[in-house]
């Protein structure tokens, strides 16, 4: 893991985030309590702020970053797949980025929406709040559904739960400051 300063500014990570190996975090980022930034992440706040709230997982592969004054912007409790990429978006609570989808400057996800794997969302679309969208560029495919509801929930606690017990097996940095 390596946690870089960029232009004296150093990244603000909350003591119980779990960072795996191979985690790179530079510059202007912040991230919040009971995140977990899974293997081999990038997250540059090099351009502009980078904000990841509480309780979100960036899983393996994924990069994000930004434009000139556009931040990077993840709610509470959002859930990242593996080799996505985030570039200036906005990610609002509880909703979820699947495996390979790429969000770009300015598109904003919705409260408790699901962005499915592969998907493209291009600069400046808005996804609405507890809708699926697929497909390249994405489209809205329906709404969600309770089911849909109790997986995201699934998905985000068992990444909590995954992270405190990683944190707990590996060693972590975070630990000696």
């Amino acid at each position: 893991m390596l946690l870089l300063p960029f232009e004296n500014v150093e990244p603000r990570i909350h003591s119980s985030v779990f960072l795996a190996k191979g985690v790179v975090v530079s510059g202007d980022v912040e991230i919040g309590e009971d995140s977990s930034i899974w293997y081999n992440c990038v997250i540059r706040g090099d351009i502009a702020p980078t904000v990841i709230g509480r309780r979100v997982s960036v899983q393996d592969n994924s990069t994000l970053h930004q434009s000139p004054n556009n931040p990077l912007i993840l709610e509470d409790e959002v859930t990242v797949g593996h080799n996505a990429v985030l570039h200036s978006c906005i990610v609002r609570r509880g909703a979820l980025i699947g495996m390979g989808a790429i969000v770009l400057d300015r598109a904003e996800i919705g409260e408790e929406a699901m962005v499915a794997a592969g998907a493209l969302i291009p600069p400046g679309m808005k996804v609405p709040p507890r809708t699926l969208v697929v497909g390249s560029p994405a489209k809205v495919k329906r709404e969600l559904t309770e089911d849909d509801f109790k997986e995201l929930r699934r998905i985000r606690q068992s990444y909590v739960d995954k992270g405190k017990t990683y944190r707990k097996l590996e060693e972590n940095p975070l630990d000696r400051k």
